[in-house]
């Protein structure tokens, strides 16, 4: 099922790219021909082929198609592409297996009672069967979930893991921390209630991928929802060269090979980039995207709930009149305007660290703003729309606003960790791709627990 053959993928000799040098050693040569195998064509062809099979896995089971983002939006035309999901591979790595606060995944619940389940499309590098999201972190995520939402069906409790693919130890180990995760999962203070009725019944695990699907006989069905975890690509061994210029996780790092191609843009004009010759490429992807942006319409700013007025949004002018006050994280433009703040902060990794230096000013603009008029609007934007925005956010929700959402502040009792955690678990279930990192939190941590008396 699935299998796309080698002739789809052409490698002649006059489609690789040598370098011009006369004299090649070796490991030149090999590195010549491993660059002309992962070329931008050789990868959109492998992604084209694995979306095939991701269709032939929701065909097969009937279910509908959820992207774990970044990489799996790559494998699924977005006319079929049902939601998108946060998983990282990270959490499922060897002795660091982990159930993530900044990516609790809410928004598949009510997906799931709709469907009885879902598929989660993914992929990795070469020589893997699945990534670590596949076998280890979405596992945990769902025997999570099994046991604080549904506590008496007792069946659903143990973490499902792939056939033969752990060890007996780390099925183990990975078990023994179900408890710990469920418990700081509750204390979060999440309506447990309201989760229940969203998902509406536990969750079976199966996976689907080249090598097989498993367990054979598992459909979605009256007791259950069933998640199955889908690895789009074929694993390869051996080098790219020698599956005829297939590439195996075709889509992931896209940053460094797609030359600001996305998903969508891809899927719209898939026909177009998969006939251009490869030195042409990188000029007809910059003036598709071009074309895309100018057509996307003005987004839409997210409510953070349970309050009415806090809005987080990407860096967008077609919304600076549509709030009452707006910060703005990375502009660094001064602004007389007395409804406007901006931040200033750097625009890449080390914007989260930046930021420390930039929250007492926040911490005074909705002193001298909110507090004469509450229920004034406030939308807070960056560049990204997911880190340092929802940073901001974090402090103000904070130091401003009671547990039912209403802007009491300023708080002057002391904050600790877990109180910040279930702040941020408001950002994080209002907007499913917020992704504060590690050194934004850590800002908001030490700003806020070392905050100066008011």
């Amino acid at each position: 099922m699935g299998n796309t053959a080698d002739s789809d993928f052409p490698v002649s000799v006059s489609s690789l790219h040598f370098p011009s040098a006369e004299h090649l050693s070796v490991s030149q040569t090999l590195a010549s021909l491993r660059r002309s195998a992962l070329s931008v064509n050789n990868r959109l062809r492998s992604i084209e082929a694995d979306a095939t099979f991701a269709r032939e896995v929701a065909d097969h089971y009937d279910l509908p198609l959820v992207a774990n983002e970044r990489c799996g939006s790559w494998y699924i035309p977005p006319e079929v592409k049902s939601g998108s999901a946060y998983f990282k591979s990270t959490d499922g790595h060897t002795g660091q297996w982990d159930f993530s606060f900044r990516r609790l995944n809410l928004q598949i619940l009510p997906l799931a009672r709709e469907h009885g389940g879902c598929i989660i499309v993914d992929s990795t590098r070469r020589g893997k069967l699945m990534p670590d999201a596949l076998s280890k972190t979405i596992p945990i995520w769902c025997a999570v979930f099994n046991r604080a939402l549904f506590p008496s069906e007792t069946a659903y409790h143990s973490v499902e893991l792939p056939p033969n693919y752990l060890g007996a130890s780390e099925e183990s180990q990975i078990e023994n921390r179900i408890g710990g995760f469920v418990h700081s999962l509750k204390s979060l203070k999440l309506d447990l209630d309201e989760l229940r009725q969203q998902l509406g019944k536990p969750i079976r695990v199966a996976w689907a991928n080249r090598t097989y699907f498993h367990p054979t006989d598992l459909r979605k069905g009256k007791d259950y929802n069933l998640f199955v975890l889908c690895s789009a690509s074929k694993r390869v061994y051996g080098a790219e060269i020698s599956e005829g210029g297939y590439i195996q996780g075709a889509g992931d790092d896209s940053e460094a090979w797609a030359h600001g191609l996305t998903p969508p843009v891809f899927w719209a004009h898939n026909s177009t980039l998969l006939s251009t010759a490869e030195e042409d490429i990188p000029d007809v992807i910059e003036t598709l995207t071009q074309e895309h942006r100018m057509q996307t319409s003005t987004q839409q700013a997210t409510l953070i709930a349970p309050s009415r007025n806090l809005y987080i949004s990407q860096i967008d002018p077609g919304l600076l009149d549509k709030y009452d006050l707006v910060i703005d994280c990375n502009n660094a433009e001064p602004t007389q305007n007395p409804r406007r703040l901006n931040l200033g902060c750097i625009s890449s990794k080390q914007g989260g660290r930046d930021l420390r230096n930039h929250l007492e000013k926040v911490r005074d603009f909705i002193s001298s703003r909110l507090s004469a008029a509450p229920s004034q609007s406030l939308l807070v934007m960056c560049e990204s729309g997911k880190d340092i925005s929802a940073g901001v956010l974090l402090s103000i929700i904070c130091l401003f606003y009671d547990d039912d959402g209403e802007f009491v502040g300023p708080r002057t009792a002391s904050i600790g960790k877990q109180f910040i955690r279930q702040r941020l678990a408001w950002i994080v279930s209002s907007k499913h791709d917020v992704n504060p990192s590690r050194s934004t939190l850590q800002s908001i941590n030490a700003f806020l627990m070392q905050r100066p008396g008011y």
